[in-house]
């Protein structure tokens, strides 16, 4: 396995800074946005599409410090009943994706998306329980009408592209839990996958590690988040696991982003790190840091020396003593 970051969190720094930042810092891979929610502060998307010269040189800058894209990010949400927010977030989807080809990149990340209650709608809608039967209505027109069809296509166009896509298992958007990712996957194609970040299924109550075997078995992890998350029983008792407290109320959220190891110990995250490996996956293992409690350097710096003592990085050996 290989130690990423995602550079969203050093966007103040122009594109070599960056990648001499996370040299530095005794990281291999970057994930970079290019656009959407993640911004293009190292990525000149339609600079980059349109000229083989300018990609060539980004490469160099990144290929001569030993690093590597793991994947590009652009998480939007292309089925916004908005519709300059869904057409932009599926425009960016679409050029990522040719220069995740382009670039041979091999995953573009991104969320599936969440559509209105109907055609009519101004915003979107995310039905989280069965009853009242109208919550369960708009979610099988969501599924039926929204997602699946857009997936469909848009799944079919990246692998034409040799790009997998990675959904980020995210609430608020209609693939948020293993059963919802898998469930779109058989009804489009095998291009659709699993961004996996464990720290949106800990406060869904999903347990990561038998995520990972669920998902791991399907083939259907294409790239890996590090974020953790705390959670605070207490608060939980108050307020829900869907607490919609801004993240800034850390006193009294049900639950919290936090740098790796500091919402669950190292030895849960060895157990997903050999879960990864086990299933399939042995990829890159990319830093994501909002942590309210720590700077971007602290926060940065205890997730790769937490991540560092874990991974994997050689090739298991023959078992000699079997």
């Amino acid at each position: 396995m290989k130690l990423g970051v995602f550079s969203v969190l050093l966007s103040d720094l122009s594109f070599e800074e960056m990648l001499d930042y996370v040299k530095g810092a005794g990281i291999s891979a970057v994930e970079i946005g290019t656009g959407n929610n993640p911004g293009d502060a190292h990525c000149p998307l339609d600079t980059l599409l349109e000229n083989k010269g300018e990609r060539e040189r980004y490469l160099r800058a990144i290929q001569t410090r030993g690093l590597t894209i793991s994947a590009f990010s652009c998480h939007g949400n292309p089925l916004s009943p908005n519709k300059d927010v869904a057409q932009s977030s599926h425009d960016t989807f679409v050029k990522t994706v040719r220069l995740a080809e382009m670039m041979d990149v091999p995953v573009v990340n991104c969320f599936s998306g969440t559509a209105g209650d109907h055609d009519g709608a101004k915003y979107a809608n995310w039905p989280v329980v069965p009853w009242p039967t109208e919550y369960s209505d708009v979610l099988k027109w969501q599924w039926e009408k929204k997602l699946i069809p857009y997936w469909k296509q848009w799944g079919q166009f990246a692998q034409n592209h040799n790009v997998k896509i990675g959904l980020e298992l995210h609430g608020g958007f209609l693939v948020h839990t293993p059963y919802t990712l898998l469930k779109l996957r058989e009804a489009t194609c095998e291009a659709v996958g699993a961004n996996l970040d464990p720290s949106h299924l800990w406060w869904q109550g999903i347990e990561p590690v038998a995520a990972i075997r669920i998902l791991g078995e399907a083939n259907a992890i294409h790239h890996f988040h590090a974020k953790d998350t705390y959670i605070d029983q207490d608060n939980v008792n108050m307020h829900g696991l869907t607490d919609m407290q801004p993240y800034s109320h850390v006193k009294t959220r049900a639950w919290t982003f936090r740098t790796v190891g500091y919402g669950h110990d190292l030895k849960e995250w060895s157990d997903m790190m050999s879960a990864l490996r086990t299933y399939g996956y042995d990829y890159v293992v990319s830093i994501e840091h909002e942590d309210p409690l720590m700077s971007i350097e602290e926060g940065l710096t205890r997730a790769v020396r937490n991540l560092q003592s874990i991974l994997m990085k050689e090739e298991p050996t023959d078992m000699w003593w079997g």
